[in-house]
């Protein structure tokens, strides 16, 4: 799929009539004789053609004067693919509107942040979703309202500051326009005997995401390679620390047909959007699954294990910073060998925190934290904790920066300038903490086993040759060929 979808208008026209679930969050629909904007997927008549129009963000219909649709609830649709596909401008600013930097600081925070001005930065998002940066945020807050309304007994004002408004009045207004109901009438249609939490500050949500998903690399993998303390799986959940820009938080994310299971447990209330996008961020839920497994089956040799199990996403971080570290710890020795370096860190310098409900003991620690950290006591080889020290310390002082708005391209050249960091851990990195969905590992031992197995060139430049034809896809390429290994990451725990 192509950036402007919303463009193409006879496309969109049969993606409406089919209500094809694929196409929600690629554009939506306004209906000019109604007045409101739906998902693809609508399960009402669809409108005739010549009444609709497509706008390519929620914002971008509210801000045209549309309500959203109160039976598809389009504001609640999975996100854009876009936004993890591509590594420009416009996708760099949804990353961080969507990671809240503009409700914290401003559009001239999110500007520093992006090495532009406002200006520019205006100029770039109106012209690709028809809305700016605070009308970007307000239909993030917005949904973020619903969610705490809906699912939650807080007292309204509390709902307000927790979505990020600052005022209620603001609230107020906006919940009306965008929904056309009132916050009362929003709760009352949820339904007052709704299970909602009881244990203070934890809340139940449903996140939603395109099919296919298949879970069973993804809650493996971080299953498999979760720090003690830090992650764990319990009651069929996967479960780990958060730490946020107001507090910390407690994830439990279960894994179901149609949705993922999301509990949290949150110090501040006001991180609540925040860590729905690092949790949607780290299981890959704004991926297009469809797009990806149709470009990989191209490949006659890799065509038979996405058919056998379709939609393996890319597991990812709630840190950046935090996996660049795991990723120096886990070079050249087995998984068990760095989860063990990672859990003796994380308990001499990670901070505590308390966890009723399971194991959890500590945050990751800071890079700060880790800078600190005398490299003699590290028991690994003497390169190896030159390659720990130089990271955590350009990490500490800013000199790196890792995070949902890192360029891609120029970050990949600041990483292999240190010392210890070859293509493997670059291109780790680049998969599962920057999230760029071409990421390749061909020196990977269980990418070369597998490529071996089937067929498929086992030098790493003969196999990156062969892997042109899976571009921009590659990271996904290296999920189906991982999963031919009896690892357990592989595998949901029993």
């Amino acid at each position: 799929m192509q950036n402007g979808m919303h463009t193409d208008r006879d496309r969109c026209v049969r993606a409406v009539r089919s209500k094809d679930a694929r196409f929600d969050g690629w554009f939506f629909t306004a209906v000019t004789t109604t007045g409101i904007y739906c998902r693809p997927s609508c399960p009402v008549v669809p409108p005739k053609p010549e009444n609709m129009t497509f706008l390519p963000s929620a914002a971008a219909c509210q801000q045209a004067g549309f309500r959203a649709c109160k039976r598809c609830r389009p504001d609640t649709s999975p996100g854009s693919p876009e936004w993890n596909l591509r590594a420009d401008l416009v996708a760099r600013a949804m990353r961080l509107i969507a990671d809240g930097v503009v409700d914290r600081d401003g559009v001239t925070g999110l500007a520093v942040r992006l090495g532009y001005s406002t200006r520019q930065i205006e100029r770039q998002l109106l012209a690709e979703l028809g809305a700016g940066p605070l009308a970007l945020a307000r239909a993030q807050r917005a949904q973020t309202a619903r969610l705490l309304i809906e699912t939650t007994g807080l007292p309204m004002a509390d709902v307000a500051f927790a979505a990020g408004f600052a005022s209620v009045r603001a609230f107020n207004d906006t919940v009306r326009e965008v929904f056309a109901l009132s916050p009362t009438d929003l709760r009352t249609r949820a339904g007052a005997g709704r299970a909602t939490p009881t244990t203070p500050g934890t809340l139940a949500l449903r996140l939603p995401f395109r099919a296919p998903l298949n879970p069973d690399n993804l809650f493996g993998h971080l299953a498999a390679t979760g720090v003690p303390g830090v992650e764990e799986w319990r009651d069929g959940a996967f479960r780990r620390t958060l730490r946020l820009p107001h507090g910390h938080g407690v994830v439990a994310l279960t894994p179901h047909p149609d949705h993922i299971g999301c509990r949290l447990t949150l110090t501040d209330p006001r991180d609540l959007t925040v860590a729905i996008s690092r949790c949607r961020r780290m299981l890959d839920l704004d991926a297009d699954p469809v797009a990806v497994d149709d470009q990989l089956r191209t490949d006659p040799l890799l065509a038979p294990l996405v058919d056998k199990a379709p939609g393996r996403r890319v597991p990812r971080t709630v840190d950046e910073a935090e996996f660049a570290v795991r990723a120096v710890l886990g070079q050249q020795v087995s998984t068990a060998a760095a989860r063990t370096h990672a859990a003796r860190l994380v308990t001499a310098y990670g901070d505590p925190v308390d966890d009723p409900e399971g194991g959890l003991t500590h945050l990751f620690p800071t890079p700060e934290a880790l800078a600190a950290v005398d490299p003699e006591s590290l028991p690994m080889p003497r390169t190896r904790q030159v390659t720990f020290t130089t990271l955590t310390t350009q990490l500490a002082s800013g000199a790196l920066h890792l995070d949902v708005d890192s360029d891609w391209a120029e970050t990949r050249a600041r990483l292999l300038a240190l010392p210890g960091f070859g293509p493997w851990t670059v291109d780790v990195i680049a998969m599962r903490a920057l999230g760029d969905p071409d990421a390749f590992l061909p020196t990977d031992l269980g990418v070369r086993r597998a490529a071996s197995e089937l067929g498929l060139p086992a030098t790493p430049a003969a196999l990156t040759a062969r892997a042109a034809a899976w571009r921009p896809w590659r990271a996904y390429a290296v999920q189906y060929l991982w999963a031919t290994d009896s690892h357990p990451i592989n595998f949901l725990p029993a």
